[in-house]
């Protein structure tokens, strides 16, 4: 008789897939738009700190999926960003709140000892 593989109903289905064309790229800006049947993510690099009037930012890639999968995109997002939370502490977004709790740029290093 012949051996039946059996598959857990909870997990999610494994494809094969081919790397042989992936790209790497690194992005640190996202514009997202819509239409009533797909959603569109534009990536590109923002080397400013701060944003420069007339000086726009260059998007590189393109990314247009359905909402289905967007919604899973989302679901598998959350889930490996709340590991990360998890493992590492909590992540702050708001840039404002990052800087303020941290010391100067450059404090500690090389400078006098402080003093206590």
């Amino acid at each position: 008789m012949a051996e039946e593989t059996k598959l857990d109903p909870g997990a999610a289905p494994q494809f094969p897939t081919d790397t042989t064309g992936l790209s790497t790229v690194y992005t640190n800006f996202c514009r997202v738009n819509v239409t009533p049947e797909e959603l569109v993510l534009d990536f590109g690099l923002n080397p400013q700190v701060t944003p420069t009037p007339g000086e726009p930012i260059k998007l590189t890639h393109r990314v247009v999926m359905s909402f289905y999968n967007a919604k899973r995109l989302m679901n598998a997002l959350i889930g490996v960003v709340s590991q990360y939370e998890n493992t590492y502490g909590p992540l702050e977004i708001d840039v404002q709140k990052r800087v303020r709790g941290r010391p100067a740029f450059g404090a500690g290093l090389g400078g006098p000892a402080p003093r206590t």
